[in-house]
């Protein structure tokens, strides 16, 4: 067997997860295969792995171009880059004083009733250009990105009418173009009632519905989103807005069971969504339906954590159950300003039961089938994205266990390192 060609290679790496890359998201015994190697290489051509395997193999294995980028790891941990499955990241408008108000027992709900809530940020949102919204979104993305986030899904839904959410869906493929993180984008028209129908739910249902064929004419979501709880929108009207976004070609995920169990993780099973997030209050039918479906579960420890609900979702319960579960940060200027995924990973073993092996597969692997990046990116392999993060550590246990401390030392997007501790 002849040699591969690469222009970029990682050598003498303590151990690099590769996450066994195989079919599908990881559950059960699997959800905690981190494939590692130990004393081990990695080579990728033109932003794709091409080979990966012992240090001592590599001169038999690869070919270096002349102008290729040879990274000593020193001994240091290597994985796939974090991926973001659920992000709110397009926004105007912080809500620090909600979170004043949250501390001394505010509600979600009332917060909301006061004015506040989804709606601040919705008119603030609105006020802003398209170019602000741009910049801003460049700025929260080198944050990501200097925590290990190579990917991540980003939703609108901070406009509420069809101009707004255009906007922020073009912010999002805007900063796709610019930014070295990739984006994919999900319209989430459905976050919230806006004040002006807010005697006329029926109304803005069609509305919301109407705005699914420019979106998906201009191919500017790959996901459709609704927000299905208490305060925002039923079981039956998730049901008709999710149906008629199947009907114009986008895939489904759903924010289910968060405040209370609507039986909106049973309705994301039977829609096929690609995932259901939150489940703080999943059913134990939810959680059965789960673990026969391939909808994967998408936990926000974060978001529990910053709302103080305590313990959060069931997390141990569903990957015992054979769940496929991913977790994600959540960022959102409300209830979770987290942008960092090993913050996410720390508290997921800390609060939800996870062992830090289930949180890295979780971080990375399931992550990426729940962003719709699956077989793509989340794991070593040849063929998959050359999407690289080096851990200032010789130990991945370190990486949840070092709480608070941000470990990334360099990050490697498409097989050219974009961001380091030397060179930010």
């Amino acid at each position: 067997m002849g040699k591969v060609l690469a222009d970029m290679v990682v050598t003498n790496i303590g151990q690099l997860l590769t996450m066994n890359p195989g079919e599908g998201p990881k559950r059960g015994t699997q959800a905690k295969d981190l494939g590692i190697m130990e004393n081990a290489f990695l080579a990728s051509y033109q932003g794709k792995v091409v080979a990966c395997g012992p240090q001592a193999a590599y001169p038999e294995m690869v070919e270096v171009t002349g102008d290729a980028t040879v990274i000593d790891a020193c001994g240091r941990v290597v994985a796939p880059g974090f991926i973001d499955a659920h992000t709110h990241v397009v926004f105007e408008g912080w809500r620090a004083q909600e979170y004043g108000m949250r501390s001394r027992g505010a509600s979600y709900l009332e917060i909301a009733e006061q004015g506040g809530g989804i709606m601040s940020t919705v008119r603030a949102t609105r006020a802003a250009s398209k170019e602000e919204l741009v910049q801003r979104t460049l700025g929260f993305l080198d944050e990501m990105l200097s925590f290990g986030t190579t990917s991540c899904e980003a939703k609108s839904g901070y406009g509420l009418n069809l101009e707004t959410e255009i906007k922020q869906l073009e912010v999002i493929q805007e900063c796709n173009r610019l930014h070295p993180v990739d984006l994919v984008p999900t319209f989430m028209g459905a976050h919230a009632i806006p004040p002006e129908f807010k005697h006329n739910r029926q109304g803005y249902i069609q509305e919301v519905i109407r705005m699914l064929e420019p979106v998906s004419k201009r191919r500017l979501a790959r996901f459709a989103d609704v927000f299905c709880d208490v305060g925002a929108f039923t079981l039956e009207e998730s049901r008709a807005i999710l149906e008629e976004a199947r009907k114009h070609g986008l895939e489904l995920k759903l924010h289910a069971d968060e405040l209370e169990n609507t039986g909106a993780t049973e309705l994301a099973c039977e829609l096929g969504a690609v995932s259901c997030d939150h489940l703080i209050r999943v059913s134990q039918k939810g959680i059965e339906m789960l673990a026969t479906s391939d909808t994967i579960a998408v936990l926000l420890p974060a978001t529990s954590c910053f709302l103080g609900e305590f313990p959060g979702a069931p997390g141990r319960k569903l990957l015992d159950s054979g769940v496929a579960v991913a977790i994600a940060t959540d960022f959102n200027p409300g209830t979770c300003t987290a942008m960092s995924l090993p913050l996410c990973m720390t508290l997921a073993c800390s609060t939800l039961g996870f062992s830090p092996e289930e949180a890295f597969v979780a971080a990375t692997w399931n992550a990426a089938w729940a962003a719709g990046l699956g077989g793509i990116a989340g794991g070593f392999a040849p063929g998959f994205a050359m999407d690289a993060v080096i851990f200032d550590t010789q130990d991945y246990m370190d990486v949840p266990y070092r709480f608070g401390i941000n470990l990334v030392d360099m990050v490697i997007k498409a097989g050219k390192p974009v961001r380091s501790k030397k060179n930010k």
